[in-house]
């Protein structure tokens, strides 16, 4: 018969291998999409970002050529 000492054990065993498991996965993930050029798809100014979300159907035309002007009055072009 085992003991509640060598049951507890095991699970124990097991709960820290899914851990490892699970950190080691975790890594991998992280390690791969740092390794690639990741500022690509970061928005680089507020007019891209504006862009973006145009694209993405969350502005109205009216709103984004309202924000449009709005952010060439505050960051004019040279």
């Amino acid at each position: 018969m085992m003991g509640f000492g060598m049951l507890g054990g095991m699970a124990l065993f097991w709960l820290l291998l899914i851990g490892l498991a699970v950190l080691v996965v975790r890594l991998l993930f992280q390690s791969g999409s740092s390794g690639r050029n990741n500022h690509a798809h970061t928005p680089t100014s507020a007019l891209e970002i504006l862009e973006q979300r145009y694209a993405r159907g969350e502005l109205t035309r009216e709103q984004y050529q309202q924000m449009r002007k709005e952010l060439q009055e505050l960051f004019p072009q040279g």
